[in-house]
């Protein structure tokens, strides 16, 4: 899969299994390789980038005697998501033409 693509879709997953659940890297990372190969060290870049605009935000909590940094999406990040899910909408029917050969989606 080309890298740019392959880097949009973490992205919109990411946002999607945190509009779930707030959760942590590790988890995040299990439930991304269902569907993208991807590391732990390509992820940390993701979730920095993400808070960074605004998307996600981190909190503390203490887990079997030790504190584990927790993601949860904003406000901006459920707005953000929603916005990916429309341009993967507009990419879906261009696929769908391409495969399927015609205009019928």
């Amino acid at each position: 899969m080309d890298a740019q693509m392959k880097k949009g879709l973490l992205d919109v997953c990411v946002l999607n299994i945190l509009k779930r659940e707030d959760t942590y890297g590790y988890k995040i990372t299990q439930e991304v390789t269902r569907f993208l190969e991807t590391s732990e060290s390509a992820l940390y870049p993701v979730l920095r980038r993400h808070e960074s605009q605004g998307w996600l935000e981190t909190y503390t909590a203490e887990h079997s005697g030790r504190l584990r940094k927790y993601y949860k999406i904003t406000a901006k990040g459920i707005i953000r998501l929603s916005e990916f899910i429309d341009e993967l909408k507009e990419m879906k029917a261009i696929i769908n033409y391409i495969i399927g050969g015609g205009d019928n989606g």
